[in-house]
């Protein structure tokens, strides 16, 4: 299995010819959904969901799959008029998608601000060949069964770093990929590196460039 970033917190898993992206969002490459069998989608917010690359990824297949949660679904009326499969989940679904074997956990977004109403997100755990890639969207949702990989949200306006820490040290995966990393600058993103590797030593931290990518075990 291989995973490569697509900028911010978009990344794109392949395996065994099948293809899936995760939240191809506003700060994520224009053409981050095209070649996907399936996109997964966590929440509504723009830098995770974006109609022009859903439109995109579907002009460049027909069969496309969108899976998330029913609020969404409700937003994707125009693109299953065009052909696109909309399937929903919602929190302890399993489900087959685009050849992986993936479970939904999580339910709510971290709190921004108390004035900002909370919305829906769900995270996507997809599993490897030795374990399990974990994308838990714009939250600090601990799944219920084993992450190999987390992909980390290192920057929000609704987190701070000692945050970051301590989601790692309660999922505990193997290794850990910086997501949700558009806003950050090379000294921010090193800074991050810093904290996590002195606080998290436990963790094989890294942070990949758009269009970067590694093989999973």
């Amino acid at each position: 299995m291989r995973i490569e970033k697509r900028g911010h917190a978009c990344v794109r898993l392949t395996h065994g010819g099948g293809t899936l992206v995760i939240d191809p969002g506003g700060l994520s490459e224009p053409d981050a959904a095209v070649g996907a069998d399936a996109v997964a989608l966590t929440h509504e917010h723009g830098d995770h969901f974006d109609a022009d690359r859903l439109h995109a990824a579907l002009k460049a297949n027909p069969d496309l799959e969108i899976h998330t949660h029913a609020g969404i679904a409700e937003k994707l009326g125009p693109l299953a008029d065009l052909g696109a499969r909309v399937v929903v989940h919602r929190h302890g679904d399993t489900a087959r998608i685009a050849g992986f074997d993936v479970d939904v956990y999580g339910e709510r977004h971290a709190v921004i601000h108390p004035d900002i109403p909370v919305i829906t997100n769900i995270g996507f755990r997809v599993a490897t060949p030795s374990g399990a890639v974990f994308h838990p969207g714009d939250s600090f949702t601990v799944p219920e069964d084993p992450v190999s990989t987390l992909l980390v949200p290192v920057h929000a306006p609704w987190s701070k770093t000692a945050e970051v820490v301590d989601y790692l040290r309660a999922v505990a995966p193997r290794s850990a990929l910086a997501v949700h990393d558009g806003l950050l600058n090379g000294t921010g993103a090193g800074a991050v590196e810093l904290l996590v590797s002195t606080l998290a030593p436990d963790v094989d931290y890294a942070r990949l460039e758009p269009g970067q990518g590694r093989d999973l075990d």
